[in-house]
């Protein structure tokens, strides 16, 4: 398992920095920033080695154009599906991506739904899923249809479940209130929410995430279970035919919830 070190930026965005043990070439994961990516770089000693975007977003695409200013060189992996400046590789669908000059290599799940050509990348116990899942949460569908968001969803769900999940933002206490809204008896929900106020205590990201406990927390993965499909129904009005609308009702709620 690769070292992976937070780098925070702006007000609740990371990204990732992903190293082999005794190498000094490193990767980013969803640059928004350049500046928090090259102050690392230049603290401790380390080589950009690769870039890997999920999406088009300027949180996080923003910083790869300055960061190439400084390595010209660097091989950018972007999803094929999105027009993102400085992207060098374009990738779909069970590429198999390595980063030079190390032995990590990283699978590529097509995951649409936040934006149409959101893409993942799994390796090494790891998924690096951008925005499309979150600590207790998934995003918004600023593109993509509530089908093909669950879809992306429920492929992630069939991920190992000691499998790490190292989403964008740090989300995690805002999208459990919301969680405790459907599932209030939930003991797994209420776990996890003292384990983020330590985190959090100690000036800690509350992510990564166990898929294991996502399958028990988030509602957006749980769209199945009686006790989700019931609190949507209760939301909606009207009893709701299968997943995917309950999936539609869950994240049209949480679109419009107020804290």
């Amino acid at each position: 398992m690769p070292t992976i070190t937070p780098i925070a930026s702006f007000i609740d965005n990371y990204i990732w920095q992903v190293r082999e043990s005794n190498n000094r070439i490193v990767a980013f994961v969803d640059p928004g920033d350049a500046n928090p990516v090259l102050l690392a770089v230049e603290r401790e000693g380390i080589v950009p080695g690769a870039i890997l975007l999920t999406h088009h977003h300027r949180d996080h695409a923003g910083g790869v154009e300055e960061i190439k200013e400084r390595y010209p060189h660097i091989p950018v992996f972007g999803p094929a599906r999105e027009r993102i400046p400085g992207v060098t590789h374009p990738v779909e669908e069970d590429r198999i991506i390595g980063i030079p000059g190390t032995r990590l290599s990283f699978r590529v799940l097509d995951v649409p739904g936040h934006t149409k050509g959101h893409v993942a990348y799994y390796g090494q116990g790891a998924l690096f899923c951008g925005d499309t899942v979150f600590s207790v949460g998934c995003g918004r569908l600023f593109e993509g249809v509530p089908m093909e968001m669950h879809r992306s969803l429920q492929r992630i769900a069939a991920l190992p479940p000691e499998t790490l999940l190292y989403c964008a933002h740090e989300y995690t206490l805002d999208n459990i209130r919301f969680a405790k809204q459907i599932e209030p008896a939930n003991p797994e929900l209420a776990r996890r929410e003292q384990e983020a106020f330590e985190r959090i205590d100690e000036d800690l990201p509350t992510v990564p995430s166990t898929l294991a406990g996502e399958s028990a927390t988030n509602p957006f993965l749980r769209c199945h279970t009686p006790q989700v499909i019931q609190a949507a129904e209760n939301y909606a009005g009207r009893k709701l035919a299968g997943p995917v609308a309950v999936f539609a009702t869950i994240r049209r709620w949480k679109d419009n919830w107020r804290r």
